[in-house]
């Protein structure tokens, strides 16, 4: 039988905790063969368009997402080929010139607010997890993250949660939560939830006499 990386889907809002829960899972196996991949490296290239018009962009939105090179590399991991990784750069708001190459490994983690979405990226998943937090702790974690780690004011990010991020949130992502094999509540302080997570993986690795 060929060998075959496993492949994690970690889903879930602005601020729900999958960061929190994805880190928390590669530290278990750090030192073993393990990979992640931000969906938020693949947004869509914006350079035929002015800079005025880049500003617009719904980033919670599905179609922000380039999911055909995504899912080419996603392929290509899981047939232990190397990819580069594109780099997104948010002060220009297009793709960056530049790409990080990134060498296949024996389990993959890809994340982001709109991985279960698409259909093609959850048949390459083994297993599919949504973080599911409250949206009162998402708009607070939001709130502190943006504030402390990109500059901006509280009426800006109050502003934008309420016109763009509440309501894609609830149009696309929280629907996708029924793909979902393992629902998390409450992100990366369920030490429990994700202690079963890491040894549901190390079973399937040792079946597949990875570990």
């Amino acid at each position: 039988m060929k060998r075959k990386p496993v492949v994690i889907g970690v889903a879930g809002g602005s601020g729900s905790g999958k960061t929190s829960v994805t880190r928390s899972i590669y530290d278990r196996f750090k030192g073993h063969s393990i990979l992640m991949i931000e969906q938020d490296y693949y947004y869509k290239t914006q350079s035929h368009l002015p800079f005025e018009e880049r500003l617009k962009t719904n980033y919670d939105h599905p179609l922000a997402f380039d999911n055909d090179l995504l899912i080419e590399h996603i392929q290509a991991l899981i047939n232990y080929e190397a990819i580069e990784k594109p780099v997104y750069n948010y002060s220009m708001h297009t793709r960056s010139e530049e790409v990080i190459m990134v060498e296949p490994k024996d389990v993959v983690i890809l994340e982001g607010i709109l991985v279960l979405e698409d259909e093609r990226l959850r048949d390459l998943m083994d297993i599919k997890l949504f973080v599911d937090t409250d949206a009162d702790l998402r708009i607070i974690r939001r709130l502190f993250r943006d504030i402390k780690e990109r500059g901006r004011t509280m009426d800006s990010v109050i502003e934008q949660y309420v016109n763009v991020v509440r309501p894609m949130h609830n149009q696309f992502i929280e629907p996708t939560k029924r793909y979902a094999d393992i629902i998390i509540p409450e992100g990366g302080h369920n030490h429990v939830a994700i202690d079963l997570m890491v040894t549901k993986i190390q079973t399937i690795l040792e079946q597949k006499s990875f570990l």
